[in-house]
């Protein structure tokens, strides 16, 4: 029985050992599994139970090492969104999985390197993801590799931060940099997909758009932690750091601040994360880091994550839940009771039911399976409730938190005004310090300055000394021979001096011994006197000892003076030598400057032969050099003359005769070329001068030889145009000009001749063409061409004005019409009134429409010229215009008293029609004349051209309400002809006939008159006679247009028909080439 019951045992430990294996081959093919559905090629984003399953896998190995291993063997180079979700999943691993996961992916840090930098030199669109993505991933694991207290999902607390940055403001300097880094590299990845997005027809409910924002979700959580640690960096930076240092960093956290806030708010508005993540807040503008105080006012932002159960799809049924509890090795003292019963159960698993008994594991498993059935359902119920429980308990934490956050941010903040005060009053002690110090160095400083003053002064009297000293000696060194011979005469006198010692020693002692003698014989009569004698005595030796004593300084005196000779001889011997020394260098100097000035002179004759060398060289450069530029001369008034030539030509050709030109356009050639004959005098002043240089003449006489040639041109088609005696003038100075063209050009051409060439009488010929081409203009040109763009300003803005005014008026009538009228008369007068405010409007909208127009035209066609000139070099149309626009005025001013004469019952009614009908030509005018240099595909054209039609309309409504209102106010006399007579009817007749023939001649007389006036009209504005007859229905006199003239071959342009300041007469026709 024993042996039986130990079998069991032996069979548990078997399979518990292949429980393990067979758990272990169970997790990797779940991570497997897992993994390839996680990271494959279909574009849609990686689910979170894959992932989910991924990450647990990492806690239970503690470790990333079988992720990488089913990782490396994708194919990660073939298909670019099986990429883009590798990094998405590897992003998930760093920021949720084990801790150990940072390390393992960091060794595959190349890896991820070589996927980005393949898809990023690719065109693909997930491509350029997948090398965005990359780098975030290096930079995040490179960051927190080097700050292994920050953990990858970045959620470090303000302590950890403070510690990992430390207290050197290098280190904290150092990780702000990288903190800015990492940030932008998370910025430029959502900046990038949020592009895509944009320009892509992906939304954010299909599954191509969330397979490109599923990563962003990571990136947002990042995104709201980096902006935090950059927050409290910068403030701890500027605590200790000057602004001015600081204002790179400020500006690079102001860019990130407005990127971040722009992708935060685009985030907010999808549909795909209000369901996944709820996305903070950021404040309007960012802290204002210059003021410390603001650090109370920040707020950190908290991401919250929604769980959300994803729906199981059909082909997930088969994924088995991953065990996280691990319960083998879990063991129980009441499992330990049934440890009998367990042994039985497993020998009969083992071998089968004992005896062959009756198996009842079958009602055991369907009531397990009943019983976990239950039990699954309660858990269900039992997570939903503990996940309500945890989403409130986390927004009670985030509340907390931030209730947390601000304490801490009060107490930051009260830190920090503690620490600027404690810093204010040390710097006050400080300054107070050094203000004492500085005046301690201030008393020193001036103490100095004294001694140094009296040092300066023992300086400068020491150095007078010196000088003194040193002209002492030089005087010694010349008194040197002197001194030897006066020292010669002192040693004479010292012996003389010694022999008169020794003879007075000699005396004394002679004299001493004659007082001795006399004392021995009166000793007795001196003894009184013999104490004095001693005393005497006494003294004399004193005395000896003295002159002994003078004469042992006389002979140290005498020792001091030998050696002072010998010194001075020295220095005797020394000059000498120095004399002697610089005798020889002088005579080397001597030596070598009589080898230097042969030397010279030699080097002087070769190069006054290389001088007149290069003199002769550059004689003969110099001639061919003249020759060179009289070449060029020469050509380029053969060019001239042929071009002159041409031009003269021309003249006398008869298909020139259908060629015309303006006498403007003559005006402006003429005014060019004599510009480019001053030119060319001076140029060819300069090279009577200076003939090496030709540059300026040669310039000249080709703008000359062009703008004469087309002055002679433009002046032959001018005389097309002009009356006989005009023309026949202007064609002989035409052809005199290019007669004295030419021969200025053959004097230029001629070496002898190039001294007297004179411009002066083709500059004479020219003005005469000049004159005659002024003559030739319209004689309504009376304002000056540099005056005519302000007119054309002035006069647009005074008709602006104008029609405004009588808008204004209009207004005021029929203000004043409804106070004194009623009834018919004022239905009458509000609906003419109301017509001529139309009308108003109408022509309002005209001159704007025509304003824009010109503008356009003038931007379009007066290329590098100004405004100015371009109104100058068009004349006509500029005074075509200015003419228009005051007709336009005058006209709305005519309507508005017309109007009023018309409502007060002093006018009549076809005043005003006269006035609809000439308001109606003004504007045609003005539409004619912006026509004629617009494009014809102009927008403003077409614009302009309605605004036209419209005012024809309204003044047609003018003309209409104005005769209406005449026949309702109008009386019309019955004509009852019953009780008259056959005479009496005869009578009235012939009265009748009588008053229609006194209006018919009074029409005609009109008439006349109105063509007279028309004709003075066209005198005034310059139209040609035969248009004027066209213009008034009449037709042309043979004498003024004969079909055989060639000046009226050719049909004229439509422009032409309005006899208008606005159009050019001397157009040429568009279907002939000019």
């Amino acid at each position: 029985m024993n042996s039986i019951r130990q079998v069991p045992s032996r069979v548990k430990t078997k399979k518990n050992v292949t429980n393990l294996g067979a758990e272990r081959e169970q997790f990797d093919r779940q991570q497997l599994n897992s993994i390839s559905k996680a990271i494959n090629s279909s574009e849609a984003p990686v689910k979170e139970k894959h992932a989910r399953r991924i990450i647990l896998g990492t806690h239970r190995e503690k470790g990333a090492f079988t992720f990488w291993s089913y990782a490396l063997g994708l194919p990660l180079s073939s298909n670019s969104i099986l990429s883009w979700k590798f990094c998405h999943v590897v992003h998930k691993v760093l920021r949720d999985g084990h801790q150990n996961s940072l390390q393992d992916c960091m060794r595959h840090h190349g890896t991820i390197v070589e996927t980005g930098s393949l898809w990023g030199n690719l065109h693909d669109r997930y491509g350029q993801l997948v090398a965005i993505y990359s780098k975030l991933l290096c930079t995040k694991m490179e960051f927190h590799m080097k700050h292994m207290e920050i953990p990858p999902n970045l959620e470090a607390t303000d302590e950890v931060l403070e510690r990992t940055a430390g207290t050197d403001i290098n280190n904290v300097f150092q990780l702000t940099v990288e903190v800015f880094d990492y940030m932008d590299t998370e910025l430029k990845l959502a900046e990038t997909v949020m592009r895509q997005l944009n320009t892509s027809i992906a939304i954010s409910t299909l599954t191509s758009g969330q397979c490109r924002l599923s990563p962003l979700t990571q990136v947002i959580q990042d995104c709201s932690h980096l902006y935090h640690f950059s927050v409290k960096l910068l403030f701890k930076l500027h605590a200790c750091l000057p602004a001015d240092t600081l204002q790179g960093h400020r500006d690079r956290f102001h860019d990130q601040f407005h990127s971040l806030r722009t992708f935060f708010n685009k985030a907010r508005d999808m549909m795909y994360f209000k369901r996944l993540i709820q996305i903070p807040r950021l404040p309007d503008s960012p802290p204002n880091f210059l003021h410390a105080a603001s650090l109370a006012k920040h707020v950190k932002p908290v991401v919250v994550m929604a769980d959300e159960e994803e729906p199981e799809q059909a082909d997930d049924d088969d994924d088995d839940p991953e065990p996280l509890i691990e319960v083998s090795s879990v063991s129980t003292p009441p499992l330990q009771a049934q440890a009998q019963p367990q042994q039985f159960d497993i020998f009969d698993n083992a071998f089968g039911p004992p005896n062959g008994g009756f198996d009842d594991r079958d009602l055991q498993i369907d009531s397990l399976k009943r019983d976990m059935e239950m039990l699954r359902a309660e858990l269900e119920r039992v997570k939903g409730e503990a996940q309500r429980y945890i989403t409130q308990l986390k927004s009670q934490i985030n509340s907390l938190e931030a209730e947390l956050e601000e304490q801490r941010v009060q107490k930051q903040r009260a830190l920090v005004e503690n620490e600027q005060l404690r810093m204010e009053l040390e710097a006050t002690r400080r300054r107070n310090a050094e203000h004492e110090n500085l005046q301690v160095t201030f008393s020193e400083a001036e103490k100095r300055s004294q001694a140094t003053e009296q040092r300066y002064n023992k300086l400068k009297e020491k150095h007078s000394e010196l000088v003194a000293s040193h002209a002492e000696l030089l005087r010694k060194s010349a008194d040197t021979v002197k001194m030897l011979s006066a020292t010669q005469q002192t040693q004479d006198e010292v012996e003389r001096t010694k022999q008169q010692l020794a003879f007075e020693v000699d005396r004394i002692k002679q004299d001493a011994d004659m007082k001795v003698e006399e004392q021995k014989f009166e000793m007795e009569k001196l003894k009184r006197e013999l104490a004095e004698k001693v005393t005497e005595v006494t003294r004399i030796k004193n005395s000896l000892q003295s002159n002994e004593k003078a004469g042992e300084q006389l002979t140290s005196s005498l020792t001091s003076l030998q050696a002072e000779k010998e010194r001075l001889m020295r220095s005797v011997s020394e000059r000498e030598a120095e004399l002697s020394s610089l005798r020889q260098s002088s005579q080397l100097q001597q030596s070598s400057l009589q080898h230097e000035r042969e030397r010279s002179t030699k080097e002087l004759g070769e190069l006054q032969s290389k001088l007149q060398e290069k003199s002769s060289r550059e004689e003969q450069l110099q001639q061919k050099l003249l020759e060179e530029q009289f070449g060029l001369l020469q050509g380029t008034v053969t060019e001239a003359e042929n071009i002159i030539q041409d031009a003269v030509a021309k003249l006398d050709d008869p298909l020139h005769i259908r060629c015309t030109s303006s006498p403007d356009y003559l005006v402006s050639r003429a005014e060019s070329t004599l510009g480019s004959i001053d030119k060319m005098k001076k140029g060819h002043a300069d090279y009577l001068k200076n003939m090496g240089d030709a540059g300026g003449l040669l310039r000249a006489l080709t703008q000359f030889s062009h703008l004469a040639a087309d002055t002679i041109v433009n002046g032959s088609a001018t005389a097309h145009m002009a009356p006989t005696d005009h023309a026949d003038r202007l064609t002989e100075n035409c052809r005199s000009c290019g007669t004295q063209s030419l021969q200025y050009l053959k004097d230029l051409k001629a070496k002898a001749s190039i001294q007297r060439a004179d411009s002066a009488s083709i500059r004479i010929v020219v003005q005469k063409i000049l004159h005659l081409g002024q003559e030739l203009r319209p004689k309504g040109m009376d304002v000056r061409q540099d005056e005519l763009g302000d007119m054309v300003d002035k006069e647009m803005a005074a008709t602006s004005a104008a029609i405004e005014e009588a808008v204004r008026r209009i207004d005021e009538m029929m203000n004043q019409a409804r106070k004194d009228t009623s009834g018919v008369k004022l239905e009458v007068n509000e609906r003419i009134l109301y017509s001529c405010t139309d009308l108003m409007k109408a022509i309002r909208m005209l001159v704007l429409a025509s304003t824009d127009l010109q503008k356009e035209i003038v931007e379009g066609s007066r290329g590098a010229a100004t405004i100015k000139e371009f109104y100058a070099r068009n004349s006509r149309w500029t005074e075509g215009l200015i003419s228009a626009s005051k007709a336009v005025g005058w006209g709305a001013t005519q309507m508005v008293e017309s109007a009023d004469k018309v409502v007060l019952h002093t006018g009549k009614y076809e005043e005003l029609i006269v006035c609809s009908h000439e308001i109606a030509a003004s504007t045609a005018q003005l539409v004619a004349a912006s026509k004629v240099k617009a494009d014809r595909n102009s927008v403003k054209l077409t614009t302009l051209q309605q605004a036209s039609r419209l005012v024809n309309e309204m003044a047609a409504n003018v003309v209409g309400s104005t005769k209406t209102g005449q026949e309702n106010l109008e009386e019309k006399d019955t004509m009852d002809f019953s009780g008259m007579s056959l005479i009496k009817l005869r009578k009235e007749e012939m009265e009748s006939q009588v008053k229609v023939l006194e209006l018919e001649s009074h029409l005609e007389n009109e008439r006349l008159r109105l063509g007279e006036l028309r004709k003075k009209h066209y005198a005034i504005a310059g139209v040609p006679v035969e248009e004027q007859a066209e213009d008034n229905g009449l037709a042309p006199s043979p004498l003024h247009a004969s079909p055989s003239s060639p000046k009226f071959q050719g049909s004229r342009p439509s422009i032409m028909r309005k006899p208008v300041l606005a159009q050019k007469p001397n157009l040429p026709p568009k279907n002939l080439s000019r």
